[in-house]
């Protein structure tokens, strides 16, 4: 009988991946956790026999697909493809697979949290109700405004950002979005303002990064990023974290160039207790979370399964991160 061989990079060995057996079907598949594979070397010594490959942000490079001569599919758990080398991929024939209608409404959701929590003040009021008492909060009850009324800004209008867009607008916010790659009906559809980054970075009350990463964005927000936000306005992060310098962003918010923060993602994670984002009063942090759901989570991990028993057996993925390869693909 013929057995495929399917390993995956980022679960610890002995893994149950219930969803994913359930969805594969055995005894066909063979699927085996290799435990997280950091480094290049530790990828391919994983893979090297493999016929289809899992991961959730291990890195691929030419390496990887250059050793692995039996390797068709790589499927990546969610969006982002960033430590991928698509190029790579389909010089050698690999499909890579991804997922990036995953966790529309559970990120957008996350931002908004973010956003409200920053605005309002949650974690400071909660932390100095518990410690001094209800007279103690009249001192921090300070610079909080309405929500409504105020101006939301973009920074990339993908899928993410239009949905929280709308939960904006819903809130009678208004809603401008920075995005030269979004064609201007799409903006108009949603009913938001297209502007460039300096505009909406001087009107924007809250700014909510959306930003892929990739050579294009990394670091892109920076220090000349933060002196154009206005001092009153606070950054909220929920894509990529390398997209930010975050030394910059720490002094922005040490030097009260910018009220506060709401950040789920870092420039390296994970983060420890620390950091020292994790002392300041003005910044709510969440453990790159946002696209978290039980339910979200176990159906996507039931497309993966999907996506690996279709394409090992002659079939394409929903989503193909590089579709150049489709021409070309090993069999």
């Amino acid at each position: 009988m013929l057995r495929w061989i399917v390993v995956h990079t980022g679960a610890r060995p002995g893994a149950p991946l219930p969803e994913e057996r359930k969805t594969l079907g055995l005894p066909e598949f063979d699927l085996v956790p290799k435990g997280r594979c950091s480094t290049p070397a530790q990828v391919l010594e994983a893979v090297r026999d493999a016929d289809a490959a899992l991961c959730y942000g291990e890195p691929y490079t030419t390496e990887v697909f250059a050793g692995a001569p039996r390797l068709k599919l790589v499927v990546r758990y969610g969006v982002g493809v960033d430590t991928i080398d698509l190029e790579a991929a389909t010089e050698h024939g690999v499909i890579v697979a991804h997922y990036p209608d995953f966790c529309i409404h559970e990120v957008a959701n996350h931002a908004l949290v973010l956003m409200l929590a920053c605005a309002k003040k949650v974690l400071l009021l909660d932390h100095t109700l518990r410690e001094g008492g209800w007279a103690a909060t009249r001192e921090v009850r300070v610079s909080i405004g309405p929500i409504h009324g105020e101006t939301l800004g973009l920074v990339a209008f993908g899928n993410i950002a239009r949905a929280f867009a709308q939960r904006a607008r819903a809130m009678d916010m208004e809603v401008i979005a920075y995005d030269p790659y979004v064609d201007p009906a799409v903006f108009a559809e949603a009913g938001v303002e297209s502007v460039d980054l300096p505009e909406l970075l001087a009107r924007s009350d809250y700014v909510s990064c959306h930003l892929p990463l990739n050579t294009e964005t990394k670091g892109i927000i920076n220090a000349e990023f933060f002196g154009q936000m206005k001092p009153s306005a606070y950054f909220v992060n929920t894509g990529r974290g390398a997209v930010v310098v975050e030394a910059d962003l720490i002094s922005a918010l040490r030097e009260g160039r910018i009220r506060g923060a709401g950040l789920d993602v870092f420039e390296h994670e994970p983060i420890g207790p620390e950091h020292p984002l994790c002392s300041m009063e003005n910044v709510v942090l969440t453990s790159h979370t946002a696209s978290f759901a039980d339910e979200t989570y176990a159906a996507r991990d039931r497309r993966v399964g999907r996506t690996v028993r279709d394409v090992l057996r002659g079939g394409l993925p929903e989503f193909v991160a590089n579709p150049a390869v489709l021409s070309r693909r090993r069999r």
